[in-house]
C-alpha cells in the first residue's frame, strides 16, 4: 500500500456528501489502519481571534491572523482544533508532516498565532476526516476522489474558495469532462 501522506483528496463532482462536496482534503496521515486529513477549504462562520477567546486563549485582535477564518476539517471530534502551519523553529509540539507543512494541536502554538512570533502561515480547522482501514482504499476505487501531490500554496496562499478549482487545475484536466462511473480495465 502506497501511503497517500502528504496528498490532496479533491472530491469528485459527483460526491455530493454537504460535508465533502468540492472538498480539497490535506492528508496527514495514512497506514494500514487508516487515514485522517484535514479538509481545507471549507470555512466556518467563526475567525481565528474569535475562537481563541472562546478557549480563552490571549490574543492580539488587532493582527490580521485574528481576523482569518476557521475551517471544518472534518466531522470527527469538531470540538478539537487542529493548526496546520509553515515550519517554524521552537515549535517542539508540531510535527512535521512534510518539509513545507507542519501540524499541532498545542495551546501554546494557539497563543502565539497573533503575535509576531507565529508561523509564516497557517490554517486552523475545527474537526478532522477520519477513515477506517480500507475505507478509503474503497472510495478511490468508487471514484469519489482525485488524488494529487499536496502543494502548500493552496493551504496557505490561495482563497478558500479557489482552493477546489487550483487543485483540480494541477492535474492539466478539465473538471466539466470528468465521468461520474468508475472504470476498471
Amino acid at each position: 500500500m502506497q501511503s497517500l501522506a502528504n496528498h490532496f483528496l479533491i472530491a469528485m463532482p459527483n460526491l455530493q456528501d454537504p460535508l465533502f462536496k468540492r472538498s480539497v482534503t490535506y492528508i496527514c496521515e495514512h497506514n494500514e489502519e487508516g487515514a485522517m486529513g484535514l479538509i481545507v477549504n471549507h470555512p466556518i462562520d467563526v475567525t481565528v481571534g474569535e475562537l481563541l477567546d472562546q478557549i480563552e486563549i490571549d490574543n492580539d485582535k488587532t493582527s490580521h491572523a485574528a481576523d482569518q477564518t476557521v475551517f471544518a476539517g472534518g466531522p470527527v471530534h469538531t470540538d478539537r482544533g487542529f493548526v496546520l502551519h509553515t515550519p517554524k523553529i521552537g515549535y517542539a509540539s508540531s510535527k512535521e508532516l512534510s518539509s513545507d507543512i507542519m501540524i499541532t494541536t498545542s495551546k501554546d502554538v494557539l497563543a502565539s498565532l497573533t503575535y509576531h512570533d507565529s508561523p509564516d502561515a497557517f490554517i486552523i480547522t475545527l474537526g478532522y476526516s477520519g477513515w477506517e482501514k480500507g475505507q478509503l482504499e474503497k472510495e478511490i476505487l468508487e471514484n469519489s476522489w482525485l488524488i494529487i501531490q499536496a502543494d502548500p500554496e493552496i493551504i496557505f496562499s490561495t482563497p478558500p474558495e479557489k482552493r477546489w478549482e487550483k487543485a483540480v487545475s494541477m492535474l492539466g484536466i478539465d473538471i466539466a469532462q470528468l465521468s461520474n462511473q468508475a472504470g476498471h480495465a
